[in-house]
């Protein structure tokens, strides 16, 4: 551990300041890269592309509804497992700090499921475990980013929102690569995945070294203790909720795509297995090149500039500039051409988005249960987005989706510039 991240292991319950911690905490960093890489991935990897196929092998007459029936169950679960895990590892003291043990024990849990998720017999086994690996990865989500605001200075934020950033990219885009390969043999493909879960949790968690926190002072159970950890903030909050709500949409116009990115190319596109495996793989390598490159030098750019909102904003909107090309042409080029653009778009995106977040905190000491609630603003995206897309692909066809994916992100980038609290 380098000597600013002991300075940040004798942080307040308030967080610390930029005196306290002068030099960049790169450990930490380093534990913030491999920590989303390794529970996004096999989310996003299981989500866009293996779960989509076993709902085709198990049930191909009714895949497009419940596609959009698995998005809704994940938003319920995960809506209220963010919160509550969020809130009680604010509430946790333990002698390895108040996020380690909800990130080990629930790495473990999820790899589990996903391999229970790889064996399942029937739609409803498939349900019941997808539901039950919700709740169990949100539990990892919500302690994990909130040690951004646990552990790391203002100044320093950007940057490490960057590695944050670099990890979310990796486990984006490079699960896409992943999960392509194994197209032929989905529950192969889905434990693989699960041992990314078990091992990149583990190591995110040794990375980041938390220290004890067994001095802070406990927390009673008592109806303010409910009202100021288990519910949604009501002061000091304009600007939190415009950037909860504009990431909710640029989430949601994000996923009325790669949702139903396995279907665009095999129904839209009318690509053969094989095609589509090298087309995913391709559009998940391009995704996750742009994205790294991008977010890597997005955070320092932000740090130095002292900016949040314009970046978020702009990059938001670049995901609906993207989505043109696949409405012009129902061609593979164009899916490609998108990646470009939303890839550049959500790199820079991620490398700011969190110090935003951050910055918007009504209350840093609810910290882990705010971030939790702007977290769910992923959950319920990844839901909006194929529900929505259902719905038009089921009225208008595949190539409606796309500007409708323009209108969603514009209005998002329209809702972060609202906001007033950070240039």
């Amino acid at each position: 551990m380098t000597s600013s991240e002991n300075n940040g292991s004798v942080m307040k319950h308030h967080g610390i300041t930029d005196e306290e911690q002068p030099k960049r905490p790169v450990r930490l960093g380093l534990a913030l890269v491999i920590g989303p890489a390794c529970w996004l991935g096999p989310y996003i990897g299981v989500a866009a592309t293996l779960l989509p196929a076993k709902i085709g092998q198990l049930a191909p007459d009714n895949k497009i509804a419940l596609v959009a029936l698995f998005s809704a169950i994940a938003m319920i679960v995960a809506t209220i497992a963010n919160i509550i895990a969020g809130a009680l590892s604010d509430m946790t003291r333990t002698k390895h700090g108040k996020r380690t043990p909800w990130i080990v024990v629930n790495s473990i849990l999820s790899a589990v499921l996903l391999v229970f998720l790889s064996m399942a017999p029937n739609i409803g086994t498939l349900i019941f475990v997808w539901a039950m690996y919700q709740a169990v990865l949100n539990a990892v989500v919500a302690p994990m980013i909130a040690q951004l605001s646990d552990r790391v200075a203002p100044k320093w934020r950007g940057t490490i929102s960057s590695f944050y950033g670099v990890g979310m990219a990796f486990g984006n885009y490079g699960s896409g690569i992943i999960a392509s390969q194994f197209l032929e043999n989905v529950s192969a493909g889905i434990q693989t995945l699960a041992a990314f879960a078990l091992i990149g949790g583990l190591i995110s968690a040794f990375l980041a070294s938390e220290p004890s926190n067994l001095d802070e002072q406990r927390v009673k159970f008592n109806a303010v203790t409910l009202k100021q950890n288990f519910m949604f903030p009501t002061k000091n909050c304009r600007d939190y909720y415009l950037a909860l709500f504009g990431k909710i949409l640029m989430v949601t116009g994000q996923f009325v795509i790669v949702g139903y990115q396995l279907y665009i190319f095999t129904d839209y596109m009318k690509l053969n297995n094989g095609q589509t495996a090298s087309s995913v793989s391709l559009m998940s390598l391009i995704l996750m090149i742009t994205g790294i490159v991008f977010c890597a030098l997005a955070g320092p750019i932000s740090d130095r500039i002292h900016r949040l909102r314009a970046p978020v904003a702009i990059t938001t909107i670049m995901l609906g500039i993207g989505a043109f090309f696949p409405f012009i042409d129902a061609r593979p080029w164009t899916m490609m051409a998108y990646a470009v653009i939303a890839g550049i778009g959500m790199g820079a995106y991620n490398a700011v988005d969190q110090a935003l977040n951050v910055a918007v905190l009504p209350n840093s000491k609810n910290a882990a249960k705010d971030l939790g609630i702007i977290n769910m603003a992923n959950t319920l995206g990844q839901v909006f987005g194929p529900l929505i897309a259902a719905s038009v692909i089921s009225v208008w066809g595949y190539r409606a989706i796309f500007p409708v994916e323009t209108v969603i992100c514009v209005v998002g980038g329209i809702l972060i510039m609202m906001i007033k609290k950070v240039r």
